[in-house]
């Protein structure tokens, strides 16, 4: 039992810390050791999701502007899951291009153990947002920009250290990907408008030969 819970601090905060702290030879082991685990990426993209959920419910309403009435939670799952899939699908086109030395699976790792500090940081501030008075809420701010300031850093630098780039080709990679981002939804929405024309004019057929016969 131990030894199972030794592997789970490990795994789930010991191993992203030491990233976080020490991203060139936290990536490295990363990469060269495979220390990292697409199950410990995975549940980090979960908990992301559900943290985008826990904080429309329960951040303080001295700043929360939200309706917890209004909450959709499959809108706010699934647009985890667009915004992870264009990332790392349009990293993954990119960087193959580039002559990156990162593979699919290592992409989707690294966006998932980068949410780590949002994670961790993320769901105390929340619960902390509601104890504090308008005038202390600059502190929350605070807090949470340094939790997506450090997710954006291991972010970076995980990028950078997988595919074997320069900081510079590392910047010019992350252009690329939001350009290549905008393209797919681009085409992912006009071949949805696509669609729908599609089926309102199969169904203007249908009801056109109701009314004949």
């Amino acid at each position: 039992m131990k030894t199972k819970l030794k592997s789970i601090w490990f795994d789930f905060i010991k191993f992203p810390k030491y990233i976080m702290l020490h991203p060139f030879d936290g990536f490295d082991e990363f990469k060269r050791y495979k220390k990292g685990k697409i199950s410990v990426a995975l549940i980090f993209i979960s908990l992301y999701a559900f943290f985008r959920i826990f904080t429309y419910q329960n951040e303080a309403f001295l700043i929360n502007e939200r309706n917890p009435l209004m909450l959709n939670s499959l809108q706010e799952i699934f647009s985890v899951i667009l915004l992870i899939g264009l990332f790392t699908i349009g990293n993954w086109s990119v960087t193959t291009l580039m002559e990156g030395k990162g593979k699919f699976k290592e992409i989707v790792m690294v966006t998932g153990y980068a949410l780590f500090p949002l994670i961790i940081i993320g769901y105390p501030g929340v619960v902390l947002s509601n104890f504090l008075t308008l005038e202390e809420m600059a502190f929350y701010q605070l807090l949470m920009g340094i939790a997506y300031g450090l997710t954006a850093w291991m972010l970076f630098m995980g990028i950078l250290n997988i595919h074997q780039y320069g900081l510079g080709k590392t910047i010019f990679a992350f252009i690329l990907t939001v350009v290549a981002m905008a393209v797919m939804m681009f085409f992912g929405l006009l071949f949805f408008d696509l669609i729908q024309q599609f089926i309102e004019f199969i169904a203007s057929i249908y009801e056109e030969l109701n009314l004949r016969y």
